[in-house]
């Protein structure tokens, strides 16, 4: 059902000749749940209550969008899900990963229509979210500190010791500025009594903030007139706020530099992290970019090491230093626990608060906001209780149909975790069980009552929909003892229409946690005020030329690498793909007899020596159609080193690391082209009699073309920096390696004095047309070596490769002159070898004087690729071998 009953929508509109939008939406409105509260309509959903009018806010919203923006709705709902597709906007979903699932990427998912939250009612939820903030960072400060919470019973000792979360190295260790709580989400629901309950905290590394951002960006554009005069909050305010506030704690206040600490791209919200990272203006690293000298923490660059002073973190706890924490963590930095201790890093935030996100604490915090604060709470949890308490356990055991059994603690060494379950919804004999798995463990189990969200409307084909929602709502220290909260958050909506926030009932969507992972969707959060709005921007002051003289884009080792290899990577596809054509071209003439021996055995050479077929696989020369059959099954095989799929999925993976320095056309060319050869492949591979050559070669060349486009892209659309210096001596270190050989297997069989021969070295050098341009149809060796060896104005030339790869690597090592000057001594340089020496054939055919030069070549190239990675990847010096007696 979409629309509502044609008699419905009648008697709405009977009395209005001309309705306006807020009528249509009226008249649009699907029936909530009885029970729950309507966002829209500002009032409980009652059985037999009919159809009540529009909220006010919900009216305002309507009235400035107009009835033509009303009949625009489904248009907006398609341009918010192109610009989503645009900005490449998502997140990562573990599939199954208890199982040993793995991992997908999907589109982020945004509906229309934003949450309306009244400023009065903001008003409420700000005083009880920063009252919040400031109890568990006090509470975060005695439990690390002189444990007057534990001794005096206020907090259970056995449920604090025992989390995994609770970090026995923190003990003791005061954060700058006295703040443990840098970041804190809340993720509140509105009951049926038309409060707001929280029903959740996030204390280690909130997510959201980023989703945020596009959320508002998208949906404020869709809708100008109504974000305008219905005063909606902005948000940047409270991120210069968050900013501001972690370089007051800092040593080196506003000169400190900070950055934002990612697991990597393989997180869940990475395209977060890297859209926050733009956002703020802050320098995105991985554990391996930093490393902790004397005490302080160091970022690795291009030139050398740099100091951090703020790390802004998505790392959780336990992985944040394998030296004191998990050990087996390849994510952290170690010695990063000694940094904050001595006082010279501010981490946002202080490791070991994971603690407080525990269910089972929720029935305490009353008693502790008297203790620590003097304070009722403002904002109540929802209710609570730990069944390690006997007293809570003995007195709800008979009444469980109330409440929802969680975890109370995450899965662990030590600890129990696993999926909440709603009794009710129970199986006698899973109810049963679930009773006795309670009273074998009840500090494990949190008893939490079922609170009914309340339902704001969502745009669905023609239909307001009422949909339960939860709004994740996020804090920020502001430096000075207090907390800002975000005029806004991320509201997460159920994908059915209505249910339960802490368990599923019969009747309830699948998702009653309203979790991302399980398949929600978000919308926007609006704030109203009835004030100025707050117009502050991130944009930083004007830069005067003075300051321009200095500015750099930092490139971190580890994207270093990254673009190092996004070099190669693209090289050794192009590389591979037109090796591949040329065999199959080869394969095809040789079933035909018109093929040279010399020919298949370069090329058999050639295609084993750059992985596109395996050494156990016969000869071209001993079976054309095993030898055929095998290269063009291994083409598509992703998990064999050198084939062209596998190339292409190394460069995917390089990209998925770059997200944040590449343009968001030049992520998508990366991705489409390994994603459509797989698919174009395994569709010639499902053939009965095997791929025809013909339509294998078809889709090389369509990989070839699309290479070409992202050839160009890193060539006039990345900025010159250190960065795109490294990709392209990546991309020079492989041309230079890959035509040296085909010149060495090529003179070794002699196909210079072969026409086919001849013609297949200009193949290999992608030079064929350039050669005819030049020298028409001559077939002679010193006009072979001049274009191909000699020849600087041709970028397939050795010289070419060879002085543009001494170039670039001078100018990316300036900061470093002399050990460049000593890695580029004695660097061949094919531009100056004599043409005629190379020329001139030896007695018995060969051209050792040539070989020789090209092997060194090779080797050559192969041992700077070695002191790149050294210098600039892993910063390692010389080591000190001197020994003391």
């Amino acid at each position: 059902m979409t629309t509502p009953p044609a008699p419905l929508q009648s008697s709405l509109l009977a009395d209005e000749e001309s309705p306006d939008a807020a009528a249509l939406a009226a008249a649009s409105t699907l029936r909530g749940k009885d029970g729950h509260y309507s966002e829209l309509h500002g009032q409980l959903n009652k059985a037999g209550g009919g159809h009540p009018p529009l909220s006010p806010l919900w009216r305002e919203f309507f009235a400035a969008t107009g009835v033509d923006g009303w009949q625009d709705l489904g248009p907006r709902a398609q341009r918010t899900q192109r610009r989503i597709q645009e900005d490449g906007a998502s997140y990562n979903v573990y599939d199954n990963a208890h199982e040993g699932g793995g991992q997908s990427s999907r589109v982020w998912p945004l509906e229309l229509l934003p949450m309306l939250i009244s400023a009065q009612e903001w008003q409420h939820i700000e005083a009880g979210v920063i009252q919040r903030a400031k109890l568990l960072n006090a509470a975060l400060a005695d439990v690390y500190g002189p444990r007057r919470l534990l001794d005096e019973g206020l907090l259970p000792a056995s449920l604090v010791f025992a989390h995994p979360q609770y970090l026995r190295p923190m003990h003791g260790v005061v954060p700058l500025g006295g703040v443990h709580l840098h970041v804190l989400a809340f993720d509140l629901a509105r009951g049926a009594d038309g409060l707001w309950w929280i029903v959740g905290q996030r204390t280690q590394a909130p997510s959201g903030l980023g989703y945020v951002l596009e959320n508002r960006l998208i949906i404020a554009e869709q809708f100008p007139e109504a974000f305008r005069s219905m005063a909606v909050q902005r948000l940047a305010g409270s991120f210069q706020t968050l900013l501001q506030g972690l370089t007051r704690l800092s040593p080196e206040g506003e000169r400190s530099r900070v950055a934002l600490l990612t697991p990597g791209p393989r997180n869940e919200t990475y395209f977060e992290h890297t859209f926050l990272a733009r956002y703020l203006g802050i320098t995105l690293v991985e554990g391996g970019d930093l490393t902790v000298r004397e005490d302080k923490v160091y970022l690795k660059t291009t030139q050398g090491l740099e100091r951090v002073h703020v790390l802004l973190r998505r790392v959780d706890d336990n992985f944040l230093d394998p030296l004191e924490l998990r050990s087996d963590s390849a994510l952290g930095v170690p010695g990063l626990v000694q940094a904050m201790r001595a006082g010279q890093i501010v981490v946002a935030n202080t490791p070991g608060s994971g603690w407080l996100e525990s269910p089972g604490l929720s029935a305490f915090w009353p008693g502790v906001a008297k203790e620590l604060l003097d304070e009722e709470l403002l904002l109540p949890d929802t209710n609570a209780w730990w069944c390690g308490e006997a007293a809570a356990w003995n007195e709800y055991r008979d009444e469980l149909d109330d409440f929802v059994v969680a975890p109370t603690f995450p899965s662990s060494e030590t600890t129990r975790g696993f999926a909440p379950s709603v009794i009710a919804s129970l199986a006698p004999a899973a109810r049963a069980a679930l009773l006795a798995r309670v009273a074998q463990d009840p500090a494990a189990h949190t008893l939490q009552a079922r609170i009914q969200p309340s339902e704001t409307p969502v745009w669905n084909e023609g239909s307001l929909e009422p949909r339960p929602a939860v709004v994740r709502v996020f804090a920020v220290a502001d430096g000075r003892g207090s907390w800002t909260v975000l005029p806004g958050g991320l509201t997460r909506v159920a994908t059915h229409r209505s249910g339960a926030v802490g368990g599923r009932g019969r009747d309830d969507p699948p998702d009653p946690w309203l979790s991302m992972q399980q398949g929600s969707a978000s919308i926007d959060t609006w704030v109203l005020t009835e004030g100025k709005v707050d117009r502050t921007s991130l944009l930083a002051k004007p830069l005067s030329a003075a300051d321009l003289k200095n500015v750099h884009w930092t490139v971190t080792s580890r994207s270093a690498e990254n673009l190092f290899w996004l070099g190669r990577y693209t090289e050794r596809a192009e590389n591979s793909v037109r090796l591949a054509r040329l065999t199959l071209d080869a394969l095809t003439s040789a079933a035909r007899g018109s093929t040279p021996p010399e020919v298949l055995r370069v090329l058999d050479a050639m295609a084993r020596r750059y992985g596109l077929v395996g050494e156990s696989v016969p000869s071209a020369e001993q079976s054309l159609r095993v030898f055929e059959r095998s290269l063009v099954r291994s083409l598509a095989d992703t998990l064999e080193s050198g084939s062209v799929a596998w190339n292409l999925r190394a460069l995917q993976n390089c990209a998925q690391s770059l997200r944040e320095r590449l343009s968001s056309e030049h992520w998508k060319l990366i991705h489409e082209v390994g994603d459509d050869f797989t698919e174009r492949m395994q569709v010639l591979l499902g053939y009965d009699f095997g791929a025809p050559s013909s339509e294998v070669t078809g889709a090389l060349a369509r990989v070839d073309t699309q290479l070409a486009a992202i050839t160009g892209a890193q060539t006039d659309r990345m900025t010159r920096d250190d960065g795109w210096r490294l990709l392209s001596v990546g991309r020079q270190l492989e041309r230079l390696d890959f035509f040296a050989n085909a010149l060495i297997e090529g003179f070794a069989h002699r196909l210079h004095l072969k026409e086919e021969g001849f013609a297949l070295l200009l193949g290999l050098f992608d030079s064929t047309i350039t050669y005819r341009a030049q020298f028409q149809g001559r077939r002679e060796v010193p006009p072979l070596l001049h274009l191909l060896v000699h020849d600087t104005d041709n970028p397939r030339s050795l010289a070419w490769v060879a002085r543009t790869l001494r170039e670039r690597f001078l100018k990316l090592s300036r900061h470093d002159h002399d050990w460049a000057l000593e890695q580029a001594r004695g660097f061949p340089q094919p531009e100056y070898w004599s043409l005629e020496d190379i020329s001139r054939a030896d007695e018995d055919g060969s051209y050792s004087r040539l070989s020789g030069l090209l092997n060194d070549c090779s080797a050559r190239a192969m041992d700077l690729s070695v002191q790149i990675g050294r210098r600039l990847f892993n910063h390692v010096g010389s080591v000190d071998r001197m020994v003391w007696q």
